[in-house]
């Protein structure tokens, strides 16, 4: 079982990247290709944090995998967003 320090660690992550991505997706919508580098480094944390929940799944209990899939769906939906918003 994932401890619940680990687990809040991780959602304050899930948290901190969303937050940053959509500050990026926002002003890369005003800004158009101004933002690049902190647009693709926004879509990179992304990435990383969706690999760092599904490290976490594999010790994590049935509610906390519940938990880690919603996060999953989340960041899943934002980086498809900035991922068609890009072309």
């Amino acid at each position: 079982m994932a401890t619940r320090e680990s687990m809040d660690n991780l959602m304050q992550q899930v948290e901190d990247t969303i937050r940053y991505a959509e500050e990026q997706y926002k002003q890369s919508s005003l800004q158009e290709h101004y933002n690049d580098d902190n647009y693709t480094d926004a879509l990179q944390q992304l990435e990383e944090t969706y690999q760092d929940i599904a490290k976490m799944a594999h010790s994590a209990n049935s509610q906390q995998r519940e938990q880690l899939h919603r996060m999953r769906l989340q960041l899943q939906q934002l980086q498809n967003s900035m991922i068609l918003e890009e072309h």
